[in-house]
């Protein structure tokens, strides 16, 4: 493998299709219907450079194959495959433990179709706590119903175990960053304008402002924590009086306003790093609150206790770390405006590997933007890692 970065690669769509039966349709389209689910991918194949090994970077909810990382890692020698689950770009009805059939697809794929000896799954962002969950049901599988108590036997699925894991600029779990920035000056669900002004972050009015308080913190940790326990209260009654009334009626679609209202994005001094204060990857913090992209801000019954509720989440990083065996390296950026700091720590601190390292690289924003030799030192980074365990040549 050549460390220029000059290798041409091409680009391969890939259709996976496998069996499964549902109670109900949850995705739109044909992904999950007729008994079969679709799932699709990109593939990078450098030119003229066989490889034994494929790395996959997967995402829960969205696509990667438009990020630089996997892109340069292609540029450089490595086999890349982009995976999408069933919940492309969707992630309203996204079920986690279902996620984890669908990388279970592709990793068989890889080794029974394409006939790479070695997989190394790459979890970044939110992909790193799908790495971790899925890896820990591959090796000792103990799951078999969501937090719903819908059947979804992962003991059964005969999933393959990935040789090793990356987890680089990556959150502990979606359960646990709704939490740290679920709005807790929310007193009414129903109505988002009902809101506690000496909490409302954003209110220039309110007495508390940054740097804050360890009281303030405190206060407003405890309100959204109680935030979140309201709305799982809730969702357990509506499925449960589903459940009771009977009939086709099985889920239900719901909305939770104001889901990015951590006081890390305006408070430098919380957490510190060399992150942008006032700012956060969506954007601007205030903007992003009440847009359309927060986090959670649009879910059903089942999918919020499998993928948001901290309670109920399965995929839970630091527990799944622990069950892990393989080699992993935790990469953190420095500058990373979306992952809070002590998450890649506490991950690495977890993890079960007899072989793991970590990494920090100074100054390093989330996705990288504008900084081609800080994408070059994470580059160099994992591909030095993995040459050292012969996964790369």
């Amino acid at each position: 493998m050549a460390e220029s970065g000059d290798f041409d690669y091409r680009t391969e769509w890939v259709h996976i299709q496998y069996p499964e039966t549902a109670q109900f349709t949850e995705t739109y389209g044909f992904s999950g219907s007729q008994g079969m689910v679709n799932v699709e991918g990109i593939r990078f194949v450098p030119e003229g450079v066989p490889n034994k090994t494929l790395l996959i970077y997967m995402h829960p909810a969205t696509t990667l194959q438009l990020l630089p990382m996997p892109r340069a890692m292609a540029k450089h020698g490595v086999h890349i495959l982009c995976a999408a689950s069933r919940y492309m770009k969707n992630d309203a009805p996204l079920i986690y433990e279902k996620v984890a059939l669908d990388l279970g697809a592709y990793i068989r794929h890889a080794k029974e179709v394409w006939g790479y000896e070695k997989v190394v799954l790459g979890g970044w962002s939110g992909g790193g706590s799908l790495t971790l969950f899925y890896q820990s049901q591959a090796e000792n599988p103990t799951i078999t119903q969501t937090p719903a108590g819908d059947p979804v036997d992962l003991t059964a699925a005969g999933l393959i175990p990935a040789d090793a894991l990356t987890f680089q600029a990556a959150h502990i779990s979606r359960a646990q960053m709704y939490l740290d920035c679920i709005d807790g000056s929310v007193r009414d669900e129903l109505n988002p304008d009902d809101r506690d002004p000496e909490l409302d972050i954003y209110n220039p009015a309110n007495p508390n402002q940054p740097p804050y308080s360890a009281d303030f913190v405190a206060a407003y940790r405890k309100a959204q924590r109680a935030r979140v326990d309201r709305i799982r209260a809730r969702v357990l009654e509506d499925l449960a009086m589903l459940r009771k009334r009977g009939g086709d009626e099985l889920e239900r679609p719901f909305v939770t306003h104001r889901t990015l209202a951590d006081p890390r994005y305006i408070d430098p001094t919380l957490d510190p790093n060399d992150r942008r204060p006032g700012w956060c990857w969506i954007g601007k913090p205030e903007t992003a609150n009440t847009g359309p992209v927060g986090l959670g801000r649009f879910s059903t019954l089942r999918s919020w206790l499998s993928q948001w509720s901290i309670e109920d989440s399965n995929a839970d990083g630091i527990a799944c770390a622990r069950r892990i065996s393989v080699p992993m390296i935790s990469i953190e950026n420095s500058a990373d405006d979306a992952v809070p700091q002590p998450h890649t720590g506490k991950i690495h601190e977890a993890s079960g590997s007899a072989d793991k390292e970590f990494k920090v690289i100074k100054g390093a924003t989330h996705y990288y933007q504008g900084q081609p030799e800080l994408l070059q030192e994470a580059v160099d980074t994992v591909i030095g890692w993995m040459r050292a365990r012969g996964f790369a040549e």
